[in-house]
């Protein structure tokens, strides 16, 4: 009986969050209300709209979570841009959580799959930027800007077309970066080369195998080769990882780091785990109070992967750590 009285709360707030959407889009798009501000003492909060994956997510739909999580810079995970633009639907759809088991596949599906990579390769090689400005309206419109644009566009079969393509589309959004998991240093290689073609940064992300050389032969290879640092993963690493480590990590790569997650991790040693912030071992403060201090630009980007509680929505949650930076930086 609980859970049922926790499943239907959440129904009723999605439910009148997309009443709410319905209103706010229902002249020409645009947006009547304040636009959100998350500048704190000179350092940029944003969000990756990757923490709103358990909620209807169209562009429209996360456009509009940003603005009542009262973030400014996002973060924008590439699925609901392309599915506006005309992606071809795929055959296969499933769930799969970052972390767990990936779902079996049948052979059936396996072949269905294959050709859909196929059509969706044609479709990048091809796609008009057309769909991408009216997203670049919708969120200027919102007063919402993209620092970092993250389609999954990136891996060793996609063709350099297919890359280009993407990151045409991140320049459209208004993306200095791209990010993506670290992949091998024939790959960074590659990237880094297609970065610079373009003037768009590859942000690279990293989970606990993260260490303090891990980006070194990728930042070798050319200055548009970033690093999309997880201040969380870094920490629940454990020893020799420490508040210290990743401090000294970050005053000395600074000025090649394109973006940072932040999050509040336990170190391995209490258990790694995910929890609301001001509960783990991730410095916040110090992270937060550092960038203040020295001016850094890149962004510090709220991700939330501790568990909503019963009766609230990954809208507030984010709103949440969003006050909590804000307590610290203003």
């Amino acid at each position: 009986m609980k859970n049922n009285n926790n499943t239907s709360r959440r129904q009723f707030l999605a439910a009148g969050s997309l009443a709410t959407l319905g209103l706010l889009w229902a002249s020409n798009s645009s947006f009547s209300f304040a636009k959100p501000n998350s500048v704190f003492g000179g350092v940029q909060i944003g969000a990756i709209t990757y923490s709103f994956r358990g909620m209807p997510g169209d562009i429209k739909q996360i456009i509009q979570y940003c603005v009542e999580s009262g973030v400014s810079a996002i973060e924008l995970m590439g699925d609901a841009v392309e599915d506006y633009a005309g992606r071809p639907a795929n055959p296969v759809p499933m769930r799969w959580t970052p972390g767990q088991p990936r779902p079996t596949l049948t052979d059936e599906q396996k072949a269905a799959l294959a050709q859909y990579q196929k059509e969706v390769a044609a479709w990048r090689e091809s796609v008009s930027m057309d769909k991408f400005k009216e997203v670049r309206k919708m969120l200027d419109d919102a007063g919402i800007s993209v620092h970092a644009y993250k389609p999954n566009a990136f891996g060793e079969k996609n063709s350099d077309a297919e890359v280009e393509s993407a990151l045409r589309a991140a320049k459209v959004l208004g993306a200095k970066s791209v990010t993506l998991e670290l992949p091998s240093a024939a790959q960074t290689q590659r990237l880094g080369a297609l970065g610079e073609k373009h003037k768009i940064y590859f942000g690279y992300h990293t989970h606990t195998q993260v260490k303090d050389t891990v980006y070194d032969e990728a930042l070798a290879q050319n200055k548009y080769n970033s690093i999309n640092l997880d201040a969380g993963h870094y920490i629940a690493v454990g020893a020799p990882h420490t508040t210290a480590s990743l401090i000294a990590f970050i005053e000395a790569k600074h000025d090649r780091i394109s973006s940072m997650h932040i999050k509040d991790r336990t170190s391995k040693e209490h258990g790694a785990g995910n929890l609301a912030w001001g509960n783990g071992d991730t410095p916040l403060k110090e992270l937060l109070t550092l960038m203040k201090k020295n001016k850094y630009k890149f962004p510090a980007t709220v991700e939330l992967e501790y568990e909503v509680p019963a009766g609230s929505t990954a809208v507030e949650e984010v709103k949440k750590c969003v006050a909590y930076a804000k307590n610290i930086l203003a």
